[in-house]
């Protein structure tokens, strides 16, 4: 049996995942960033996480061994800034419409995320049409009492409380 994209796409959407904006520095010094929501964590100790990012993605440079990047989990009342970073846009900073500063590596912090990680790129692996990343957790931030923004089947959701 073979298995199409747009099956594994569907039984996938059946998998509710948070949504993240993952950020980096290209090779200028400028920041990128694309919403992401294939992120999660590997390891307490040491405290890594993954994150697998499209061959595709306009940015892919600005990510591999040895550099920085930022993960900022999107919170419930975010999705403009999960629909701005899914844009095609070559330069999503240009006229940002949402506050951010450079973290301690110098990727961009979203200052509404509900919790954020900086970290090191330490390995990338193949992932057919995706590169997995492997970080090293070097700082991490949460807000207290922060609902996650969803999705769900192809849309955004909430959890019901």
């Amino acid at each position: 049996m073979t298995v199409t994209p747009r099956e594994m796409r569907d039984a996938m959407g059946c998998f509710a995942t948070g949504i993240t904006v993952i950020t980096a520095l290209d090779a200028e010094g400028r920041p990128v960033g694309l919403t992401v929501n294939s992120f999660n964590s590997v390891s307490l100790e040491p405290p890594l996480v993954l994150f697998s990012l499209d061959r595709r993605a306009n940015c892919a440079d600005a990510f591999g061994d040895g550099k920085p990047f930022a993960v900022n989990v999107l919170g419930v009342g975010q999705q403009a800034e999960s629909n701005h970073f899914a844009s095609k846009a070559d330069d999503k900073f240009a006229d940002i419409p949402f506050e951010w500063q450079a973290g301690s590596n110098g990727c961009a912090m979203l200052d509404s995320a509900i919790a954020s990680f900086e970290c090191i790129a330490e390995a990338t692996h193949d992932g057919g049409d995706h590169i997995i990343i492997i970080g090293r957790v070097t700082h991490l931030n949460q807000a207290e009492g922060q609902s996650p923004l969803l999705y769900f089947q192809g849309r955004y959701a909430e959890i019901a409380g």
